[in-house]
């Protein structure tokens, strides 16, 4: 599911962003479970759950990746029989209370970046969730997950499409249907899923990196950017 490029927009170079930990300092899809709990659409007890699963990995009791996983298994579980409506009222919640929890370098990119590329998010976080979140943003175009719904618009707990499993794939596939060029393209990402797409850019850089990320980054020579707290500084590869 994307949004459909403006027609107006005359842009031929492409940027492509990761959501959470690479604009967004935290975890939409997290921020959605919680908001639908509070919301009592989802029950109380998913808080329980979604604290536990962060302090696993705030312990260092498993990567990022695994956490990321548990959200959406836990997402699965609870998404069933709820309305389109309902997740959406939380998605719109959740992304303008969120707005300004950015990082200091991805909004720079951004700003930068937009007066002359198409801007194209890919996200494992909801669909719901990226849409609203790329319309306050501006981008031209998102993907997220998709999870099915059926005639009376009520989710029944099965994904239909994870563009975690293949990002590069789905940048080829906006890229074919859309007619354009991955010259001077760029990308950002910070998690080994978005290796698959940041290796098929012209200048990718692999920001505040997993382990496994950072290791294909320096294998590449890509360029290694860390932002802490108000500090940005870059990894030289050369070194």
């Amino acid at each position: 599911m994307i949004k459909e490029i403006c027609k107006k927009v005359h842009k031929q170079k492409l940027a492509v962003f990761d959501i959470d930990g690479t604009i967004f300092r935290k975890n939409l899809a997290f921020e959605l479970l919680n908001e639908l709990s509070w919301m009592k659409i989802f029950p109380k007890t998913v808080r329980d759950e979604l604290i536990g699963l962060y302090g696993h990995w705030l312990d260092n009791e498993g990567t990022y990746e695994a956490y990321r996983i548990k959200l959406v298994e836990l997402y699965e579980k609870n998404i069933q029989g709820k309305s389109q409506e309902e997740i959406m009222r939380a998605a719109k919640v959740v992304a303008e209370f969120n707005a300004k929890r950015t990082y200091i370098f991805a909004k720079k990119i951004i700003e930068e970046m937009r007066h002359d590329h198409i801007m194209l998010i890919i996200s494992g976080s909801p669909i719901e969730i990226v849409k609203e979140y790329a319309e306050i943003f501006q981008f031209d175009a998102y993907y997220g997950s998709v999870y099915e719904i059926d005639k009376n618009k009520l989710y029944t707990g099965k994904t239909i499409f994870e563009p975690t499993h293949d990002k590069g794939s789905v940048v080829k596939q906006f890229v074919a249907e859309n007619d354009i060029s991955l010259i001077d393209s760029f990308g950002m990402g910070d998690t080994q899923s978005d290796a698959s797409f940041l290796e098929l850019v012209d200048s990718p850089i692999a920001f505040n990196p997993d382990l496994n990320l950072r290791k294909i980054a320096e294998k590449n020579a890509w360029r290694i950017v860390v932002e802490k707290k108000d500090i940005i500084y870059e990894i030289n590869n050369n070194n």
